[in-house]
């Protein structure tokens, strides 16, 4: 996907490119080759595919959810910062927090906001549970892009999203969410919204699931880790 393929290609979704987020796009794909070389932020380095299964697929979320409308938004394993850095570029109003447990991708992360002119944002190095249990019902949006299985997303991410505000998973060719019945029910939360759709120039499958919390989160969860992973909800 092309600089001018991915112009035309957000216009269908109803994000529009300006000069500036261009120029920001290209110096953060510049900067991601550049760190790439010294520390392991991502296998696609084209700048076609970077632009499609990166840029573009980030800026997807905004298809779920009015980004417009809300004040803050977490990305929990935030990597080499998609969606958030994406995100922020093209909805600045938000106050933006990403989350990695690599000191390492944020120190890239900081060079990154700092080179783009990018402000309000937090850098946490942290694991997600540990954030989590300390940070409960902050954040308006959450959202975790192909981190982990959802029901571990589920426990890890529900206790810091807001009541009546929302958790949107960002996965792969298969949602998952027909597996999570128990853990939906025993965080709290109401499935608003499920897409799926093809990612332009046959670049994969992909699934939203849009979350609303709709009661506290009881303070048990998130549980350890290794609980988490061996007896997930």
């Amino acid at each position: 996907m092309k600089n001018n393929e991915l112009i035309e290609a957000l216009k269908k979704i109803n994000v529009f490119c300006t000069q500036k987020e261009l120029d920001q796009l290209n110096k953060y794909f510049e900067l991601l080759i550049t760190w790439n070389e010294k520390i392991n932020l991502t296998a696609i380095t084209d700048r076609e595919e970077v632009n499609l299964k990166h840029f573009y697929d980030s800026l997807t979320l905004s298809t779920i959810v009015d980004l417009s409308k809300e004040n803050s938004l977490c990305d929990v394993g935030t990597g080499a910062g998609f969606p958030g850095i994406v995100l922020k570029i093209f909805f600045p109003h938000l106050k933006l927090i990403l989350v990695d447990a690599l000191n390492k991708r944020l120190n890239f992360l900081k060079v990154v906001c700092e080179e783009l002119g990018l402000e309000n944002v937090e850098f946490i190095h942290a694991r997600a549970e540990d954030f989590s249990r300390q940070n409960r019902e902050k954040y308006d949006i959450v959202t975790a892009r192909a981190v982990s299985k959802l029901n571990i997303l589920l426990e890890l991410c529900t206790p810091l999203v807001k009541e009546n505000k929302y958790f949107i998973a960002m996965k792969g060719r298969d949602s998952e969410v027909d597996l999570c019945d128990k853990a939906i029910l025993e965080l709290g939360l109401t499935i608003e919204k499920k897409i799926n759709f093809e990612l332009p120039y046959d670049g994969g499958e992909r699934n939203l699931v849009k979350l609303k919390k709709t009661s506290k989160t009881n303070k048990k969860y998130p549980r350890k880790f290794s609980e988490i992973k061996n007896r997930p909800l």
